[in-house]
């Protein structure tokens, strides 16, 4: 399967509902389902080499292999929320369950395994740290990548500069080169490699304008940019309470250079609840893409080894 399904589930809030958009690979009639979901200001489609190589290598497991890959809300095809205060953490805990419930309605879910890269680990601590919410299987294995429950604050003012700008470019490449300007820390890449990423980054402005824009709604940076010290202190106690409730087997990967996850944190992590078995990749910061070869390596190992 070399390009995944889009498909949507329709999610409830306080004005209303919404529509996520999740992109499937693999076999939908599959019972182990691996959740793949990106970070901050990115969209489902980050996944794409990580989903084709799960797919391939769990040819041979029985029933094979479903890989769904969520955009989440305000981001790539799904809505954009009426109240920009929903672009937090219980919002898109919420969805989740939604999605669980619905792939499980199509065909039961026998396994699940997780993969959040930065905001996506966020959700997925929220996930397997409460093994009192209503899932139809409880994570089995969890890959968080570069993020742990303590966030560098270098990292949220490093964030915070550019997230929500409204911008508009010619052309994908254009999109590129501007988007590579804040997004060197993701590590080498080659062009075609960094293109591919980026074309699913943006969208056209509309049916009557040709130039195109950031594929996310910009007001996610509202509840962003009011996170203050203080508050991210007091997030951080509630993630390290979430962090030690989870049973899943857990993968830990950092980027060597992070200015998110500490070598400190990480560490720690290794140490308390899931104790997780920790990776770094050198000449990377904030976040790997999962994209070079001994990334995908680690992470598929890891889910299906």
């Amino acid at each position: 399967m070399t390009e995944p399904d889009l498909n949507h589930v329709n999610c409830p809030d306080a004005g209303g509902a919404h529509r996520m958009a999740y992109w499937q690979w693999g076999r939908s009639v599959s019972g182990h389902v691996v959740v793949c979901v990106h970070g901050l200001s990115r969209q489902g489609r980050d996944f794409d080499v990580l989903a084709r190589v799960l797919c391939e290598q769990a040819v041979g497991q029985p029933g094979g292999i479903r890989v769904v890959c969520p955009d989440m809300a305000g981001r790539g095809e799904s809505d954009w929320l009426k109240d920009p205060m929903g672009y937090q953490l219980p919002t898109y805990a919420a969805d989740i369950l939604v999605l669980l419930a619905h792939l499980h309605a199509q065909t039961p879910i026998t396994t699940l395994d997780w993969v959040g890269t930065s905001m996506g680990g966020l959700i997925g601590m929220a996930m397997c740290g409460q093994p009192d919410l209503p899932m139809p299987a409880p994570v089995r294995k969890l890959v968080l990548n570069d993020v742990g429950p303590a966030i560098g604050w270098q990292a949220i003012e490093r964030i915070g500069a550019y997230l929500g700008q409204a911008q508009y470019f010619s052309s994908v490449r254009e999109a590129a080169v501007a988007m590579w300007a804040v997004s060197q820390s993701f590590g080498p890449h080659t062009p075609d490699q960094w293109l591919a990423l980026s074309r699913p980054m943006v969208k056209p402005v509309s049916a009557a304008d040709s130039k195109l824009r950031l594929h996310y709604d910009p007001a996610i940076a509202v509840p962003f940019k009011l996170v203050s010290k203080e508050s991210a202190q007091q997030g951080e106690t509630l993630l390290w309470q979430l962090y030690d409730h989870i049973k899943a087997e857990t993968l830990l990967i950092r980027g060597a250079q992070s200015d998110l996850l500490s070598r400190e944190t990480a560490r720690a992590m290794t140490q308390r609840g899931p104790k997780a078995r920790l990776i770094e990749f050198a000449g990377v910061g904030h976040a790997p893409t999962l994209i070079a070869n001994d990334q995908v390596a680690a992470v598929a190992g890891f889910l299906l080894g």
